[in-house]
């Protein structure tokens, strides 16, 4: 587990700048749907896991009484930090430190929401149940993630490639693993949303900023693609471009 958290705080480290200003990962719209999918308690006491930049925690104090952004990477909370002070906003506290632990009392959100974080979790379930900890009874749990094919062998063919780009990656989980995490006796399923998002390879390969992958891996997915090995993200050569899709998942619920 520590290993894994110096792997991810160190890839992070190095994408801080380029994931904080990739338009794909600030699409206004994907952030938009989280932050409806919250609903009214977004206007409460919000906690951002894994905040990365500070996208949706910016996008959730134009509402939120308070919001308190938590990320593991430095780096992250100071892009976060500066996203929010360019806004003007001063109702959100910026936090270091584990999913898996976080440091805040029982029931002391209105809303909890994560999003990109899942695949990243060496034990989802326990990350899960930490942000549940937090939660205050009738508050929304949102989660949204991208996810795998439900075809095995293709998702086994997309965790790879998805791990040799970004060794922080730990698994993307099929839509329907994924749901059943939050089939639990204190947990209510209030929405599911699922939508495919296109994406440019090079675009994608970017943002992890390691030139030293690049190479092999646009050699290994552009063979892949040639093969019709689509890998369930839909791998293609269109116009001398590899192109792809993500498959996201939302799931937002209430705690009983």
């Amino acid at each position: 587990m520590t290993d894994h958290l110096q792997r991810t705080r160190e890839e992070f480290a190095r994408q801080a700048d380029s994931f904080a200003s990739s338009a794909a990962i600030s699409d206004a719209a994907q952030v938009a749907r989280l932050v409806a999918a919250v609903g009214d308690l977004a206007g409460g006491r919000v906690l951002d896991v894994a905040c990365g930049p500070g996208i949706v925690a910016r996008a959730l104090a134009e509402k939120a009484r308070e919001v308190v952004a938590f990320d593991l990477t430095p780096q992250m909370i100071e892009k976060a930090r500066e996203r929010c002070a360019k806004a003007g906003l001063s109702n959100v506290v910026f936090v270091e430190g584990s999913a898996a632990q976080l440091p805040f009392t029982d029931g002391a959100f209105d809303a909890v929401v994560t999003r990109l974080s899942f695949h990243h979790f060496i034990a989802p379930e326990r990350v899960l149940a930490e942000m549940i900890r937090v939660l205050r009874p009738g508050g929304v749990l949102t989660v949204a993630d991208v996810v795998s094919s439900e075809n095995r062998p293709k998702a086994e063919l997309q965790n790879a490639i998805e791990t040799l780009r970004d060794p922080s990656h730990v698994r993307m989980l099929p839509a329907s693993e994924l749901l059943a995490l939050f089939s639990r006796d204190d947990l209510a399923i209030e929405l599911q949303q699922t939508w495919d998002k296109a994406r440019e390879f090079e675009e994608w390969l970017g943002i992890v900023a390691a030139p030293e992958r690049a190479a092999p891996l646009r050699v290994m997915v552009r063979a892949l693609a040639l093969a019709g090995q689509d890998a369930g993200i839909g791998l293609r050569i269109e116009d001398g471009a590899i192109r792809l899709f993500h498959r996201w998942q939302l799931v937002s619920c209430r705690k009983r």
